[in-house]
């Protein structure tokens, strides 16, 4: 059995469609003819892949592991041919770039402008994801670049950089009765409610400002939740409670909201934006994270 790439796409389309009708307008063809392909793909594998019934199909527990890897191959297919085509054409063509969402206000915007007043002829294709799923789409071959807040789960076998150091300040409402102060200690904050960031969108700012209260001797008390920057910006600009965030979005925090600086030497303060990249990255993703460094604030 060939394993094409279009066979691949055509059972990723039913995977993701879970219905073959679905999956052959996507693909733009008719029903018959993409049934048989995944039939005669089933028999070539020695398995079924997926489950068929009256109201659509889903993967069969070997049918889940065989997209996941359908998907790293396809991802490495594309990855090898756009190197080579960079390579052939002195460092013109895509680069693919993902982040974790808190950095897109400070860090991406210089990111493009660097970018294009260095290296022209590349094109950067953005994608936004948890620090997690970024390092493991680097891993994979879905990624060239990425860069994260937290580097705990990059994966060993990728290369790591630190390119900035982030640190947290009190983010209060204007006319917060410490708004005026040149810095303040974060136990100042003891008695106040907080908007925290979800655990689950903002992973690493949400354990680092766990830590940093735990330090020095209190829980966050939760009045709310955000899983963006907005959300928490809007909820300290109502004047409801007050949180802490990287210092660097001061310049894009909402009217009604005042950054004070945090006193302490105290780690769980401090974070880095890490750049992770493969060991094999080519020389238009080594001169992009190059020049992105020699570029960061901080």
């Amino acid at each position: 059995m060939e394993l094409t790439r279009r066979l691949l796409e055509q059972f990723l389309a039913v995977v993701d469609e879970q219905h073959f009708g679905r999956a052959a307008e996507r693909l733009s063809m008719s029903q018959p003819p993409l049934s048989q392909a995944i039939q005669r793909l089933e028999r070539g594998i020695g398995a079924p892949l997926l489950e068929r019934g009256p109201r659509g199909v889903r993967p069969t527990p070997a049918g889940a592991v065989f997209a996941k890897d359908a998907r790293r191959m396809l991802n490495l297919q594309d990855a090898a041919l756009e190197r080579a085509r960079r390579v052939a054409h002195g460092l013109e063509g895509d680069v693919r770039v993902g982040y974790v969402s808190i950095l897109s206000h400070r860090y991406l915007p210089r990111l493009l402008r660097t970018a294009a007043r260095e290296m022209p002829g590349l094109r950067i294709k953005l994608r936004q994801d948890s620090s997690a799923s970024v390092a493991e789409m680097v891993a994979s071959g879905a990624l060239d670049l990425g860069f994260l807040r937290d580097p705990a789960p990059v994966p060993a076998d990728l290369i790591t950089r630190d390119v900035a150091v982030e640190r947290l300040a009190a983010a209060l409402p204007t006319d917060h009765r410490l708004a005026g102060e040149e810095t303040i200690g974060l136990a100042d904050l003891r008695e106040e409610d907080f908007v925290l960031p979800d655990a689950a969108a903002l992973p690493s700012l949400a354990q680092q400002l766990q830590l940093a209260c735990h330090e020095v001797g209190f829980t966050p008390r939760l009045r709310a939740t955000a899983d963006d920057v907005t959300g928490l910006f809007s909820y300290v600009a109502s004047g409801l409670c007050v949180s802490a965030l990287p210092e660097e979005l001061s310049e894009f925090a909402l009217a009604g909201v005042t950054f004070v600086p945090l006193r302490g030497t105290s780690p769980n303060l401090d974070t880095h934006v890490t750049a992770v990249l493969r060991p094999d990255a080519d020389a238009a993703v080594r001169r992009l994270l190059d020049l992105i460094t020699r570029h960061m604030p901080g």
